[in-house]
């Protein structure tokens, strides 16, 4: 099917608190800005809301957003929502996920989504790529990527396959399918932006051990993970990759 000229899906299943939210956007604004979408090109669906995707065949990708929520607390629009990745990865729909995006799209498939035995990862960390991937091409074999997650993939999918991985999180880039790719980490966000959460949320952490002012000291831009999504509707959902 061609699906040329459709627009890009974002799957929208959360936002941060609602301090963070007014100063820098909910999560969907985050994902259309860093995979270079306009408003025209998008079809912006709060699935955490109750609202619900068209079809696949509406669509020429479907992004999938980072959320508050957790895969485990198996909420019913999580579990709907997983239902409609399952059938769009059936019917061939590229799809990238980011953090919960990421669980949910292994959950949707057959992986196992729990509490990361390692512990919260929160701040910039070094990824470390241990596989060659056409969305790789030309990087480097390690650099920074923001985090921020206490739950990770336990179990791959079947036929999934490991990208990259942090000291903390082995399965923090996966290949899922031929058009499906997903992210642990951040690749949206930016320094100002996890700089902030951190100063708002230094108590939490504090009673998780985590220094939240010495997590923000060490932060840093991450030039080659902010490109990741372009990368991959240059690949997967440009007209040229859609004729193909």
């Amino acid at each position: 099917m061609n699906r040329s000229g459709l627009p890009v899906l974002i799957l929208h299943t959360g936002d941060p608190n609602p301090s963070l939210t007014e100063r820098f956007g909910g999560y969907a604004d985050f994902m259309k800005a860093a995979a270079g979408l306009d408003d025209t090109d998008v079809h912006v669906v709060p699935v955490f809301l109750g609202e619900r995707p068209r079809e696949a065949r509406h669509y020429r990708a479907a992004l999938i957003t980072g959320s508050p929520a957790n895969v485990t607390d198996r909420d019913a629009w999580g579990e709907e929502t997983a239902d409609w990745l399952r059938q769009a990865a059936r019917d061939g729909l590229p799809m990238f996920g980011i953090c919960y995006g990421h669980q949910l799209l292994a959950h949707a498939l057959g992986g196992r989504v729990d509490y990361n035995p390692a512990g919260r990862e929160i701040g910039t960390r070094q990824l470390e790529l241990v596989a060659d991937d056409p969305l790789l091409e030309g990087l480097p074999r390690a650099f920074p990527v923001q985090t921020m997650h206490e739950q990770t993939v336990v179990e791959l999918p079947p036929g999934a396959r490991v990208l990259a991985r942090s000291a903390m999180d082995g399965c923090q880039l996966l290949r899922l399918a031929p058009h499906i790719v997903s992210t642990q980490f951040h690749p949206e966000f930016g320094v100002d932006f996890m700089r902030e959460h951190l100063r708002q949320y230094a108590e939490r952490y504090a009673r998780e051990n985590i220094d939240a002012g010495a997590v923000a000291g060490e932060l840093r831009a991450t030039p080659e993970s902010a490109g990741l999504l372009r990368r991959f509707l240059q690949l997967y959902a440009t007209d040229a990759a859609l004729a193909a």
